[in-house]
């Protein structure tokens, strides 16, 4: 076998096979060869792996520095699903949506909200519905572009962003539902 591959060579001497290693070269120029073969096969495949398949990925964020990094994500998007959005999220990020709502206004992203309380504000860009109080609880749905995030407001808030295209579909219809629930 190794001297069917050039590994190895003999020769005949009293009827005897007498052994001798090739120069250990030849290993490379084998592996070489596979490699010339196997490539253009790689980049065909990583080619197509990358047009058919958008990439999915679930991240986890803490704190309040987390939820600013989801919400500054969302200023990249032209519209912005809101479902749940809490009074709470003023008291947690209490400054930081001034600056955020002036930077969406600047970027004319629109946004539509399905509150859980009257309290929430007048938000520029952003259109306004509300679903019944005995309904609040501190969870809220941010959908926005192939993403969803799933926020709870707390004293020590979490994000979970899916980025998934079927994902934020769903959820879309789901705040399609509850939208014409909602009252204005």
């Amino acid at each position: 076998m190794l001297a069917k591959k050039g590994l190895v060579g003999y020769i005949l001497k009293n009827n005897r096979r007498l052994f001798q290693a090739s120069n250990p070269e030849r290993i490379l120029e084998i592996i070489k060869e596979k490699e010339d073969i196997l490539s253009p096969i790689i980049n065909n495949l990583k080619e197509k792996y990358s047009k058919t398949r958008e990439k999915e990925e679930t991240n986890f964020y803490k704190g309040k520095e987390g939820l600013k990094t989801v919400f500054e994500d969302q200023l990249n998007y032209k519209e912005i699903l809101i479902l749940g959005a809490s009074p709470k999220a003023y008291e947690v990020l209490k400054f930081y949506f001034k600056w955020y709502d002036k930077a969406r206004k600047q970027k004319k992203i629109k946004s539509r909200i399905i509150a859980q309380s009257r309290d929430v504000k007048k938000i520029p860009l952003a259109e306004i519905r509300y679903l019944p109080e005995k309904y609040s609880n501190p969870v809220a749905v941010n959908i926005y572009g192939d993403k969803t995030a799933i926020i709870l407001w707390a004293e020590k808030p979490i994000a979970i962003v899916i980025k998934d295209k079927a994902v934020s579909e769903g959820y879309k219809q789901y705040f399609e539902l509850m939208w014409k629930i909602a009252k204005r």
